[in-house]
């Protein structure tokens, strides 16, 4: 293995700061590491050697004088929904293929801060739509990872983060960006075999960050380890006046959290996400889960969250009805592509015809419906109605637990043919993420096991609030007692 790319976030920060490495070279190591690999895994829709290098250049000269900040000289990919400034952003979509937005996002804004370096942008489903990455106007990206003994077989890597997880996972950079609207950070970080967290709603701002659905999507990091992922979530996270939403809240020391230990928490298993016909490797990591807690000092509880069923058909209600008004801008008048019409409308039809994918389609067409006269009482405002209810048990069961846990998919990676024509099966991989997102709480997906076939398996650790600290502790807890230290068959090689 190339030692450098092999680095933890973690320790290349320390590399870095001990001047055992240069940021140069480290940047360089990963960006050969993309010519190589990106070809076939197409994590990445741009790559930008020259900013990157440019930006490894400052960060050495940084270091030089003893000014090291909270990530300088770290290689990072950007997932292609977060605007950069002169750097093309495409949500990937046809309809912004060539989109360079003037500004940058809060997010990377925070990052370049903190002294990032910026590799490329990241492949993702379709303006986030997705659960497998196979949506991309500009193709599918593959899992790094294969089952045993079929090294032929594409996986998917999840989705929409799945650019992001797949080249953190394939050695292509030390971190990545994300987003998660109804587990877009954590399914695919589990099918990737790394870490990754979507913090509370209004914990990072959203603003420059091309939206799906306003009041679920929420930007978080995916990385190599638990660790990781708590460094990047410090620099991404704060207070922004231009979101609305963001939360005037202090940003802890998620890194710092990590070492508490649980020692005394009390830990929820919710007896609804025991799903008929679960795989029986889904519940054995789960039992393990819990054994390990209880190991490390943590008691167990047995929680009941009643309206789980309806978390997906919420989801799927609320989600495309934001969907379809967040899209509307997209006519081919103001940015984007246009395709010419014999009038307005027909300008409009023809621009969104060719600039939208099927499945961006379907959901604006869907949220259209439950949004239109005669429908809106009926699904729309009683999906809202629903989804309190959803935050009320969480609510409840705060009062007598301190975190939860639960598997993070319901399956491994699974091939990129295997579900492309079922959308219901494609949606019912969320099933243990999309809570979370209605709720607004906090989630992490920690690797920490292999299925039958020796692909990666992930529980997730749900929390209070803007209590990520504690999120990190007990995700820390099952990352030292899991070991997880398989690597998929695709990654950087010396």
């Amino acid at each position: 293995m190339n030692a450098l790319t092999d680095l933890t976030l973690a320790e290349a920060r320390a590399a870095l700061v001990k001047r055992d490495v240069s940021a140069v070279e480290l940047t360089q190591s990963f960006l050969t590491a993309i010519e190589a690999l990106n070809p076939r895994l197409n994590a990445y829709i741009t790559v930008t050697p020259e900013q990157a290098l440019a930006q490894a250049h400052a960060a050495e000269a940084a270091l030089a004088r003893g000014e090291a900040r909270p990530l300088t000289g770290i290689p990072l990919a950007i997932k292609d929904l977060f605007c950069t400034a002169g750097i093309r952003t495409t949500a990937a979509s046809r309809i912004l293929g060539n989109f360079v937005p003037p500004y940058e996002s809060t997010v990377t804004a925070n990052l370049l801060r903190d002294g990032a370096v910026f590799l490329g942008k990241a492949n993702l489903d379709e303006f986030a739509m997705g659960s497998s990455n196979a949506n991309s106007a500009f193709g599918g990206v593959e899992n790094p990872w294969h089952r045993e003994g079929e090294p032929d077989t594409a996986l998917v890597p999840g989705g929409s983060s799945g650019g992001s997880a797949a080249a953190v996972a394939a050695r292509l950079a030390l971190g990545a960006t994300a987003t998660d609207t109804g587990g877009s950070i954590r399914q695919p970080a589990a099918f990737c075999g790394i870490a990754g967290i979507k913090p509370t709603y209004g914990r990072v701002s959203r603003f420059g960050i091309v939206a799906f659905a306003s009041s679920l999507d929420q930007a978080g990091p995916v990385a190599r380890t638990v660790e990781d992922c708590a460094i990047l979530l410090g620099s991404m996270a704060g207070f922004d006046a231009r979101d609305s939403t963001s939360a005037d809240l202090p940003v802890p020391d998620f890194a710092a959290a990590c070492a508490r230990g649980v020692k005394g928490l009390r830990i929820g298993i919710p007896k609804e996400y025991r799903l008929d016909g679960m795989a029986t490797e889904i519940e054995a990591l789960w039992q393990q889960g819990i054994a390990w807690l209880r190991d490390a000092g943590a008691t167990t509880v047995e929680i009941s969250l009643p309206h789980t069923k309806y978390a997906l058909p919420t989801y799927y209600i609320v989600a495309p009805a934001e969907a379809s008004s967040n899209l509307a801008r997209y006519d081919g008048v103001r940015f984007g592509l246009r395709e010419e019409g014999e009038d307005l409308k027909d300008l409009y039809e023809r621009t969104r015809r060719a600039g939208f994918g099927e499945e961006v389609r379907r959901r604006i067409l869907i949220g259209t419906y439950v949004l239109s006269a005669g429908y809106y009482d009926a699904y729309y405002l009683k999906a809202q109605r629903v989804r309190a209810l959803i935050k009320r048990d969480f609510d409840e069961a705060w009062g007598k637990v301190d975190a939860i846990l639960t598997p993070a998919t319901p399956s491994a990676a699974f091939g990129r043919d295997e579900k492309q024509n079922d959308p219901v099966a494609m949606y019912l991989n969320d099933v243990f993420t999309v809570t979370a997102n209605l709720a607004g709480i906090p989630g992490l997906s920690v690797p920490a096991g292999l299925d039958a076939k020796g692909l990666p398996l992930g529980l997730q650790v749900l929390g209070r609030p803007f209590d990520e600290e504690t999120v990190f502790a007990v995700g820390h807890a099952i990352e030292r007692a899991a070991r997880f230290t398989a690597t998929p068959s695709l990654r950087a090689a010396a």
